[in-house]
């Protein structure tokens, strides 16, 4: 893993003059295990990515706020609580009320695979279940996520 993590490294830095792209990673609701969402920010972070954590029991409004005060290209939000299907649209919504539409918005955690459909229609980009390699995120990210100007 560690391999594939230092190939995928030097793609997820900027070009010269380019800024890093902003990943937001966020834990809604009232979930109170983050171990997975620091082992992805992290991976984030060791892959190139400039990275923003917001900690545990973050509502929406305060993801949605931290994203516009740090300028980021994507939010990633973890969940393990069962309330994704009203969470991470709720983060989708909002972005688009604070015209940051173009903001791509990824998510993780116990979310069964009958629901990722629904999440997909409502706005979130990509669904990671549990079993998914670090260097499958990264590599996703590398390849979906481009910094703004």
């Amino acid at each position: 893993m560690a391999r594939a993590l230092t190939k995928e490294r030097s793609e997820g830095r900027r070009r010269k003059g380019d800024r890093k792209v902003r990943v937001l990673v966020g834990k809604p609701g009232l979930d109170g295990h983050d171990r997975g969402a620091k082992i992805i920010a992290r991976a984030l972070r060791d892959a190139g990515f400039e990275v923003i954590y917001t900690g545990l029991h973050q509502t929406p409004e305060m993801i949605v706020n931290a994203a516009v005060q740090e300028d980021v290209d994507a939010i990633g939000l973890s969940i393990l609580s069962g309330a994704h299907n009203y969470l991470f649209p709720k983060v989708v919504e909002l972005l688009k009320g604070k015209k940051m539409g173009n903001v791509v918005v990824f998510g993780g955690g116990i979310i069964p695979d009958g629901d990722i459909p629904g999440l997909r229609k409502k706005g979130v980009d990509r669904i990671f279940t549990p079993g998914t390699s670090l260097s499958e995120i990264v590599e996703y990210v590398n390849k979906r996520i481009r910094a703004r100007a």
